[in-house]
């Protein structure tokens, strides 16, 4: 049963303005979202629960798994039927591909089925790691982006890669923290600060292996635009005070971003001035 307690925290009123942050726009693609929260569909206990925590999340983008879901299924009960009354907008993604041409035909279905040029691109290399294949991804995100898609692609936190992905005009280039489900958090941040260094064209968003709200904390705190979280929500033992956690650790990070740290010394240096102290004596020549 839900705390009543966290109610405040669970229901944004989307009507006001998000505190300290009037204006932190971001584009992805044509749209223009507040969220920089992006959440999965897949794995919660039930349809209540999902659509509780998608309000909880504050998330203005949800991806659906194309390969995974009935299309033509517009029931009532239906997954995009529910999808379709919320205030968010679908992502669909090409989860279960494993060639780029497996990939470029279950986009093509999105396009028709959902009316949207909106992709979220996946490859993956195998069943074990679900890492993505490198080459296949760049095949399909080539065609994709000719084809006149908006495509945000899912990767390995391969610098390389990801330049590569963002040279050929996706909207969004979105590398792991680390393999999906598992829960790693961010095992590379090295890598993701370099590709947040050298990536400037295009939207960055960390997907995959979140597992807690400190770790979309840490991926913001790297000046990511967004992150993606499905697991860390849909397998929570409350899914809905997990949203709202990673809904305020999304905005926590941005927020230490903008405001920019402090830099890191490896001594002690004290935060009050030494001039002027109490008992202190003054020698003179």
């Amino acid at each position: 049963m839900q705390d009543k307690n966290i109610d405040r925290l669970i229901k944004p009123d989307y009507s006001q303005p998000v505190a300290g942050i009037d204006g932190d726009f971001w584009h992805l693609g044509p749209l223009k979202l507040r969220s920089r929260l992006l959440v999965g569909t897949s794995g919660f206990p039930n349809p209540l629960t999902m659509m509780e925590a998608f309000t909880a999340s504050a998330s203005q983008m949800v991806t659906v798994a194309i390969r995974r879901i009935n299309l033509k299924d517009r029931s009532e009960e239906s997954l995009l039927s529910m999808l379709s009354k919320a205030p968010v907008h679908i992502l669909p993604n090409t989860a279960g591909c494993y060639t780029a041409k497996e990939a470029i035909l279950v986009a093509e279905l999105a396009r028709e089925a959902l009316e949207t040029d909106f992709i979220k691109l996946e490859v993956i290399g195998d069943d074990e790691t679900l890492l993505p294949d490198s080459e296949e991804l760049l095949k399909a995100a080539r065609e994709l982006v000719s084809a006149g898609f908006i495509v945000m692609a899912y990767t390995n936190d391969d610098p390389i890669v990801c330049k590569k992905l963002a040279s050929l005009g996706c909207a969004a280039v979105m590398p792991l923290a680390s393999p999906i489900g598992s829960g790693m958090g961010l095992v590379n941040p090295y890598n993701l600060e370099l590709i947040r260094d050298q990536i400037s064209e295009c939207s960055l968003v960390v997907d995959a292996g979140i597992g807690t709200a400190s770790d979309a904390a840490l991926a913001m705190e790297l000046g990511y635009d967004g992150v993606l979280v499905n697991s860390a929500i849909s397998g929570a033992k409350h899914p809905m005070k997990m949203a709202a956690a990673m809904r305020n650790a999304v905005l926590a990070g941005r927020f230490a971003f903008t405001a920019g740290r402090i830099p890191r010394r490896f001594y002690a240096r004290a935060s009050s001035p030494l001039e002027g102290r109490v008992g202190s004596v003054t020698q003179e020549n």
